[in-house]
């Protein structure tokens, strides 16, 4: 196994930013470790050959080893441009997540509500289609390219309202929680559907008759109501928990704002 790169020098903090180096490198701020001719080895191509792990393997198969294997190096080399596993993560999540997608034509007549609306639902989808990245644990706030783009794009969203600026960051936390969240429970659902080898149709139906074996209107007449709507007919809108969830929340904080600006709600 050649090794590209043993030259430079361990990751480190530096620069004044407080980032690990490796961090430092994805902002441009800090140059290839090492000196001499230009290596094969890169922290994007490290970065990509973890995320082609990650998505087709899952986060589990990700480990510095298994990563240098895949790129043909030794583990040492990679060291030089991610100190620790935990560095390699938050790289990873901030180029699954990408940028924020450009906004329609028509969202220049958009307000708050609808930019907010957008914001999310395009994180869900990038969640959703890299559930990868739910597997990644939050240790610390945005500070990579990619995700403080995206913070950038939801605070922007109310610019235009009488919110203090913490304000506004409790609500992108808050939204941002529930897209995860969200994103999460269906990521499990999809993978445990998968392993049962059973259709989604199948899996739903299966539970809606296990409700009814166990809930009756005496001891669950909650549940029992629930079963007897249409409410796991499937035929409603399929994001209909998530927009009724989302909805309630731009209502509440509608609420605030108009209450700022003096309006009736």
């Amino acid at each position: 196994m050649a090794d590209e790169d043993d030259e430079g020098d361990e990751g480190d903090e530096g620069g004044g930013t407080g980032l690990p180096a490796s961090l430092e490198m994805a902002w441009g701020l800090r140059e290839r470790p090492g000196k001499g001719p230009r290596p094969t080895l890169t922290l994007p191509k490290i970065v990509e050959a973890a995320v082609t792990l990650a998505a087709g393997e899952g986060m589990d198969a990700v480990s510095m080893g298994r990563v240098a294997k895949e790129l043909g190096v030794s583990t040492m080399s990679l060291y030089r441009y991610v100190a620790a596993k935990e560095e390699l993560y938050v790289l990873m999540s901030d180029a699954g997540v990408g940028t924020p997608p450009p906004l329609p034509p028509e969202a220049e007549g958009w307000g708050w509500r609808e930019l907010l609306t957008n914001w999310a639902y395009a994180q869900r989808a990038v969640l959703m289609a890299n559930s990868w990245i739910l597997r990644i644990p939050i240790t610390a706030p945005p500070a990579t390219p990619n995700q403080l783009a995206w913070m950038d794009r939801g605070l922007g969203a109310m610019a235009g309202t009488d919110l203090a600026e913490g304000e506004k960051l409790s609500t992108i936390i808050l939204i941002g929680g529930l897209v995860r969240n969200e994103a999460t429970m269906a990521a499990d659902m999809i993978d445990a559907i998968v392993k049962s080898g059973v259709t989604p149709e199948q899996a739903l139906a299966r539970y809606v008759r296990t409700l009814r074996l166990l809930a009756g209107p005496e001891s669950h007449p909650a549940v029992t109501r629930l079963l007897d709507s249409d409410a796991f007919s499937g035929s409603g809108e399929p994001d209909f928990q998530f927009r009724f969830a989302l909805d309630r929340l731009l209502d509440g904080l509608a609420g605030l704002i108009d209450g700022r600006s003096g309006s009736a709600p």
